[in-house]
């Protein structure tokens, strides 16, 4: 079973649906995005405030897997887990519908980090990070 390690609920609005009523594609990647600002927030560092350092947590590779379409007005929960594989970060997203935890959205998405452009290591991400890590056996 995946451990999440953090959570946010949002509300799809009407102009993230397409013509068929249900929410773009496109969008669940906005919605991943949101949840990881708001748990880099929730561990103390600022994506801002990281890059004005030059300091940049960059994606190098998404999978995504569309289940269950949302809908306008549906409340969604977007839930993570959280693992290092070398020196890349690799955040496993489900995003599933509130009223009946229906699995709508699965990621996978890793991220590496820049320092002034070059590939490398953040202390300040690893020290963040590291209380959230899952085991080895993640998903």
């Amino acid at each position: 079973m995946k451990k999440y390690i953090f959570e946010t609920r949002m509300e799809v609005r009407d102009y993230e649906c397409d013509i068929q009523g249900i929410v773009n594609n496109a969008n669940y990647l906005h919605y991943t995005e949101h949840t990881r600002h708001l748990f880099l927030k929730h561990t103390g560092l600022s994506f801002a405030e990281m890059h004005s350092r030059g300091i940049d947590a960059v994606v190098a590779r998404m999978n995504l897997q569309y289940k269950q379409p949302l809908r306008c007005d549906d409340v969604l929960i977007s839930r993570l887990a959280l693992h290092k594989e070398g020196i890349r970060w690799v955040f496993d997203h489900d995003i599933f519908r509130a009223s009946d935890e229906r699995l709508c959205f699965r990621a996978t998405v890793e991220l590496a980090v820049l320092i002034n452009g070059r590939l490398g290591t953040s202390d300040e991400y690893d020290k963040a990070f590291a209380p959230y890590l899952n085991d080895s056996t993640h998903p």
